[in-house]
C-alpha cells in the first residue's frame, strides 16, 4: 500500500510539473525562459486552454497533498 501510494506521489508531482509549464501566466509562459517572449508562434497559442489549465492544476494539487498526507498517516501508524 505505501509502495503504490509513492508511485502515485511520483506520478501526480511529474502531472503537476507539466501542467505548471504548460500554462502560460503573466510573462509569456515557458517561451520567456528561452528568450522566445512575443515571437510569431507565441502569440498563436489559444487562450481557451488556460483556464481548463488552471482547474486541472488545482485538482492535481489537491490529489497530491491529499496522497501525501495518506502516506505520511501510512507510515506514523503502522
Amino acid at each position: 500500500m505505501l509502495t503504490a501510494g509513492k508511485i502515485v506521489l511520483v506520478v501526480l508531482s511529474l502531472l503537476l510539473i507539466a501542467v505548471i509549464l504548460l500554462q502560460s501566466g503573466r510573462s509569456g509562459g515557458l517561451g520567456a525562459i528561452t528568450g522566445g517572449g512575443n515571437e510569431v508562434g507565441a502569440s498563436r497559442r489559444n487562450r481557451g486552454i488556460d483556464p481548463m489549465l488552471a482547474k486541472v492544476t488545482s485538482v492535481v494539487g489537491i490529489l497530491f497533498y491529499l496522497v501525501a498526507l495518506a502516506i505520511a498517516w501510512f507510515v506514523t501508524h503502522p
